[in-house]
C-alpha cells in the first residue's frame, strides 16, 4: 500500500549474522560494484534486489519484504511508480526545467534515490540531500546505482525528524516526505511540530511534499491533511479518483506551500494522461476533505520524575 507499482513475491531472510541460502554476503567495509540480484542483509533487516521482468535496465528494491523503489540504469528521467510522477510534475510546475533553477532539496526517505536521481537529471543544478535511517542500505544503493556524488546528491544516514531540526532555517526549496514503517508513516514525521520544523528549514516560496499512505476509510489521509493544512497557507492533494472516494487502499500526494499553487493546466493535463490518471484537489476541497479531523500532535512530554 504504502509504495505502489509492480507487484512481485516476497523473499524474506534470516537475522543478520546467520548464514542463509541466497543471501549475498558483502564483505565489511566494501561496496558492492553494480547491482546484482540477491537478498542483502541491512541494519534494518534485509533488502531484496530483484531485475525488472519488463525492463531490461530496471531494478526493483524491496525492503523487508515491502517493494519500496525502481531504478531504471539507462533513464533516470524514467519513474516507475505512478506517485512518483505525480510529485515530478507537481515540482516541475512550481519550478519549470527550462528556467534551470538552483533547486535545493531534502527527501526524507532515501530507498534506492529514484526521485533524487530523476531531479538530477531534471535540474542539473540541483543540490540534494537525501536522509535514509539505514546506513547499510545507502551504502549499497550508491554501489549498485552509479548516483551522483556530492555536492550534487548527498546521502546523510539519520533518523529523519532529527536531521529536519538541526537543519539551518531557510535553506531547502523542497521537502519530500516518503518514509514508512509498514504501511504508514511513522508517527513524529507526521505531527504539527514536525511540520513546523518543516517549514522552518524550507525558504519563504518553498514545497513541502508528502506521500500518505491510507486504507478504504481514509482516516489518515484526512489526518494528514488536516495537519498539513494547519501549517501552510495552500494546500492540494493528487490522487486517482478511487483513492479519493475511499474505494482502495493506496497513496494519495500532499503539499503545503505559503504561496498559491494556482491553476496550471499543463499540470492538470499531464496528471490526466498517466498510466493512472489522478485529479487535482485544491486547497477548498483538502480543507474541507479534512473538516472536523484533529490535528495531529506530538504527545505531550513525559512529567518530570
Amino acid at each position: 500500500m504504502a509504495k505502489p507499482g509492480k507487484s512481485s513475491k516476497a523473499s524474506k531472510s534470516g537475522r543478520a549474522g546467520r548464514s542463509t541460502a541466497g543471501v549475498i554476503e558483502v564483505p565489511q567495509g566494501t561496496r558492492p560494484a553494480g547491482p546484482v540480484a540477491g537478498v542483502y542483509y541491512i541494519d534494518t533487516g534485509d533488502c531484496e534486489l530483484l531485475p525488472d521482468p519488463d525492463n531490461n535496465n530496471g531494478w526493483l528494491l524491496k525492503i523487508n519484504g515491502v517493494l519500496s523503489s525502481h531504478i531504471d540504469l539507462a533513464d533516470p528521467l524514467f519513474l516507475d511508480f505512478e506517485y512518483m510522477r505525480w510529485i515530478a510534475a507537481l515540482v516541475e510546475s512550481r519550478w519549470p526545467r527550462e528556467d534551470k533553477p538552483k533547486l535545493r532539496a531534502l527527501h526524507l526517505g532515501g530507498g534506492a534515490c529514484s526521485m533524487a536521481r530523476y531531479f538530477n537529471a531534471a535540474y542539473p543544478d540541483a543540490r540534494q540531500v537525501v536522509v535514509e535511517l539505514d546506513g547499510k542500505l545507502a551504502d549499497y544503493v550508491r554501489g549498485w546505482f552509479e548516483l551522483p556524488k556530492a555536492p550534487l546528491l548527498r546521502i546523510r544516514v539519520g533518523e529523519a525528524r532529527e536531521v529536519t531540526e538541526s537543519l539551518t532555517p531557510d535553506t531547502r526549496d523542497l521537502i519530500i516526505r516518503d518514509v514508512f514503517a509498514g504501511a504508514f508513516t511513522p508517527r513524529a514525521l507526521t505531527t504539527r511540530e514536525f511540520n513546523a520544523h518543516a517549514d522552518a528549514v524550507l525558504a519563504p516560496d518553498g514545497l513541502y511534499v508528502v506521500n500518505s499512505g491510507d486504507a478504504p476509510d481514509l482516516k489518515n489521509a484526512r489526518a494528514d491533511a488536516a495537519t498539513i493544512a494547519d501549517t501552510f497557507e495552500h494546500t492540494m492533494i493528487i490522487a486517482d479518483p478511487a483513492m479519493l472516494k475511499g474505494r482502495r487502499y493506496g497513496n494519495m500526494i500532499m503539499a503545503g506551500s505559503h504561496v498559491p499553487f494556482g491553476d496550471d493546466p499543463t499540470l492538470a493535463r499531464k496528471l490526466l494522461g498517466g498510466a493512472v490518471p489522478a485529479h487535482i484537489w485544491n486547497d477548498a476541497q483538502v480543507r474541507a476533505f479534512a473538516a472536523g479531523t484533529p490535528v495531529r500532535h506530538d504527545p505531550p512530554a513525559a512529567s518530570a520524575q
